[in-house]
């Protein structure tokens, strides 16, 4: 799956950056195991400048902390692929954005980093909005690293869209 092709365009991009249009809201990503994937697939889009606020690479345990606040000590306590640090991460791209709705992912694309109880494919996924109760949910995808990371996008884009719509 090429990301950046006209069927992901269509499927998910164009919808959410209606949807975001609609509601004058803007959206911002942190990003771990996708690297900046799903910030790439948004501004693919011409127009995109109008709901696309910003994206966090924190690929790095250091970055998550830093870039967007996540206690070290929950990393520590959980691992940087746990619920607890998806949502903070989603939570922090809020706080320090002006964007109004986020989108978190970490997780272990491979083909290495799996550790007991978080196989290669594992990734938690985290959607903020201002106001609401943010949500995560665990999801284990199959297949390779390019695999791993075009399903996380997808996913991404689609929950993305989802809270837009009041989901």
């Amino acid at each position: 799956m090429n990301l950046l092709d006209a069927d992901v365009a269509t499927q998910w991009v164009a919808p959410l950056a209606d949807a975001l249009r609609e509601r004058g809201w803007r959206i911002a990503t942190a990003e771990s195991c996708t690297g900046g994937l799903i910030a790439a697939t948004c501004t693919a889009l011409a127009g995109s400048s109008d709901w696309f606020e910003r994206g966090f690479v924190t690929y790095s345990n250091a970055a998550k902390t830093e870039q967007l606040g996540v206690d070290a000590s929950w990393i520590e306590s959980n691992g940087a692929v746990s619920e607890a640090v998806v949502r903070a991460m989603a939570d922090g791209a809020l706080v320090h954005s002006t964007a109004d709705v986020a989108v978190a992912v970490t997780g272990i694309a491979g083909p290495s980093g799996a550790v007991p109880g978080k196989p290669v494919g594992t990734v938690w996924l985290a959607t903020a909005r201002r106001g609401a109760v943010t949500r995560s949910e665990h999801l284990w995808f199959d297949g390779d690293r390019t695999s791993v990371r075009a399903q996380t996008v997808a996913v991404a884009l689609s929950r993305l869209l989802d809270r837009c719509r009041g989901a």
